[in-house]
């Protein structure tokens, strides 16, 4: 049985629990929110939506204890009326998501919890190394979906610049899920060739281009109040690398043990989560970015380490 959790039912959490139960991915779905009339629309809307597919999920609501089996978790809680100011910040949710990690994670373990821990809520890095000291889960077992989302807009943004197939791009973004997260243009190639050869014949601005990439969400959230489609979609990418134990290298939120937190890197996943950081070799430049990225991420770290378990 491939059994998966949804904590949060806002757009996200129900674009994610759309997704598994339309492409037949989970076969029992555990769907939990604060709101309990939210959990059961949803809950009769996916029901109604089975009727015209050829798979079945069985989808449970509000009970912790069903987690006990669970194969992911999927952590997707958060208040996007934050961004209501214009700010571009996803740090602004932190006081909000802190308390919601507070409050959920002991109820997780309390089921007897023993599988992954994916975490969607923003700040991304900092929820989930949060997650991880509260939970005790072992590091492998807990990550967040990181730069990957950032990474696909990346590959959108250049595949629209170039007029070429988005399956001919590959690189990544790179650090934070944030304002200081960046392209890592030295990973990128389109069809085997450097970016770099490739943008320079037609004289264009990474500068620029690379602001497209990082603001694109808020030019979502400008629009329509929120993102929901990428990020599930994104989550959904990674709840498939671990159920078809796929060995393949996303750039999610994961481990760092220089750093000592999470952020976003390229990755390894399989069944039992995180099996590696794939090292890349990053220039003198971009590892400053990094390592600036990482920095910011403790700093808001810094902030919950009173309420850290010791």
């Amino acid at each position: 049985m491939r059994k998966i959790g949804i904590i949060g039912l806002g757009h996200v959490g129900a674009a994610v629990a759309y997704t598994l139960v339309t492409k037949g991915i989970a076969d029992e779905l555990v769907l939990i929110d604060q709101n309990e009339a939210v959990v059961l629309a949803e809950k009769l809307d996916l029901e109604d939506t089975q009727a015209g597919l050829a798979t079945h999920t069985h989808i449970i609501t509000q009970d912790y204890w069903q987690l006990r089996d669970a194969d992911i978790v999927i952590i997707a809680a958060g208040d996007i009326s934050i961004f209501s100011d214009g700010k571009n910040n996803r740090q602004a949710e932190l006081r909000i998501t802190s308390q919601i990690a507070e409050e959920t994670s002991p109820k997780i373990m309390a089921s007897g919890f023993n599988g992954i821990l994916l975490d969607i809520t923003n700040p991304c890095d900092v929820v989930t190394t949060y997650l991880q000291r509260l939970t005790g889960l072992p590091q492998q077992q807990v990550f967040g979906t990181g730069t990957l989302l950032d990474t696909m807009r990346m590959r959108r943004a250049l595949a629209n610049e170039l007029h070429v197939s988005l399956q001919d791009i590959q690189g990544y973004n790179l650090g934070e899920h944030g304002e200081s997260q960046f392209t890592a243009w030295s990973t990128i190639t389109v069809a085997t060739r450097p970016i770099a050869e490739v943008l320079a014949q037609r004289k264009t601005d990474f500068t620029a281009l690379e602001k497209a990439i990082r603001t694109r969400a808020w030019q979502i959230i400008s629009g329509k109040g929120f993102t929901s489609y990428g990020i599930a979609a994104a989550a959904v990418t990674v709840v498939q690398a671990i159920f078809s134990d796929a060995h393949v290298t996303l750039p999610i939120s994961s481990w760092n043990s220089e750093h000592q937190l999470y952020i976003g890197q390229p990755t390894l996943i399989g069944r039992t989560g995180t099996l590696r950081v794939v090292d890349v070799a990053l220039t003198e430049q971009e590892q400053q970015k990094f390592n600036h990225s990482a920095t910011y991420i403790q700093q808001n770290l810094d902030s919950l380490v009173a309420n850290l378990p010791r």
